[in-house]
């Protein structure tokens, strides 16, 4: 069988108006995520995929983020294989806090990487 190397980005490099897909699970969320990226935990992913064909439609690129990137890396494969344009954020949350770049969370209370 032939892989291609899975696309990624580096967490510094997603444009500040890219859409993000965080892959996390709620308590993950919850503790501070990327202003306006779309949330599909991972264990919904399947059941939910029609709400990132419809976010992603206009055919812009899906940067794909978990906590460290293992989750997103599985997501990023399964969304390559459907013909979207998706690309692994390298390091995931972890690398996009340590690049300083900013988070929110729902509560107004300080974001941080669970």
């Amino acid at each position: 069988m032939n892989f291609a190397p899975l696309p990624s980005v580096d967490a510094a490099a997603v444009p500040s108006d890219g859409f993000v897909l965080d892959v996390r699970e709620n308590d993950e969320w919850a503790a501070g995520h990327v202003e306006g990226a779309l949330h599909i935990p991972m264990s919904d992913f399947v059941g939910r995929f029609g709400e990132l064909t419809a976010a992603a439609e206009d055919g812009r690129r899906v940067h794909v983020m978990c906590r460290v990137g293992g989750r997103s890396a599985q997501v990023t494969q399964y969304l390559v294989q459907q013909g979207i344009d998706a690309v692994n954020i390298d390091g995931g949350m972890q690398a996009w806090d340590g690049a300083g770049r900013p988070m929110v969370t729902d509560n107004g209370t300080p974001a941080f990487v669970l």
